[in-house]
């Protein structure tokens, strides 16, 4: 039987230490670049980490906000985020072509990711901020959102994102983390959430709808406290659907 091919990817360099457990799971991540957490230093190790377990290394950037997490909207000018934005990733790519390693995609983090689905006004102001990497890398983005349909019009190459451990809201947001059903933690639960987004291209929403999704690309929460037991049993139950993690 020919495996469908996934890609599989964590948000990495927060400050957990656990990545050199998770690269041998997984196949792309996303690497925090100073702005909700990250030095050059981490920047440095974890995506030379990557390089050697063959794991696609992409920018995580965020509002700079590391006593939040980056979870929180911060009230800044146009200016200032899109300024923020260009200087880490400005710093990321510094960092990681001293040793080769190549950028493969940026992805947003936490409090930024989810405004740019629904805020256009934001949305444009981060694709301002990394167009010079339009024609370089992939944006991951969620499915029907305001950044996917901004990104198109600009003509960025985009890679459509949906989460393995998070419920989603009937419009397809994400479960605020501040309510108890935010986070999906049982890996057989995990496990029937992806199947049903590939194989039905529907995700069963918090209050029990079926709303249309589509993804190529699924997140796992590194800082997720079983992040690397769930991994571990999409790896071994996965192949088992006629579905391989792609490396």
């Amino acid at each position: 039987m020919k495996l469908k091919s996934i890609d599989i990817n964590c948000d990495v360099g927060e400050g957990i230490g656990n990545e050199s457990r998770l690269f041998p799971l997984i196949s792309s991540c996303n690497i925090a670049c100073g702005g909700h957490a990250g030095t050059k230093k981490t920047i440095l190790e974890i995506a030379l980490l990557a390089k050697k377990n063959n794991v696609k290394v992409g920018a995580h950037p965020s509002y700079p906000d590391k006593n939040n997490f980056g979870r929180v909207v911060l009230d800044m000018s146009k200016k200032e985020l899109c300024e923020s934005i260009k200087y880490q990733l400005k710093t990321f790519q510094q960092v990681i072509s001293l040793k080769g390693v190549k950028i493969h995609h940026i992805k947003p983090h936490g409090a930024l990711y989810n405004q740019i689905a629904i805020d256009i006004e934001v949305a444009d102001t981060f694709l301002k901020a990394i167009s010079q990497y339009k024609d370089k890398v992939f944006l991951y983005v969620p499915y029907n959102s305001v950044i996917e349909r901004e990104a198109k019009k600009k003509g960025f190459k985009i890679i459509y994102e949906a989460f393995c451990d998070r419920n989603y809201n009937n419009d397809l947001t994400l479960v605020s983390r501040s309510k108890n059903k935010a986070l999906i933690t049982r890996p057989k639960a995990v496990l029937d959430h992806v199947l049903q987004m590939l194989k039905k291209q529907t995700v069963k929403t918090i209050s029990g709808e079926s709303r249309k999704i589509f993804a190529d690309t699924f997140c796992i929460h590194g800082d997720s406290t079983n992040a690397i037991e769930i991994l571990t049993y999409l790896s071994t139950e996965l192949p088992k659907n006629g579905i391989r993690i792609s490396k």
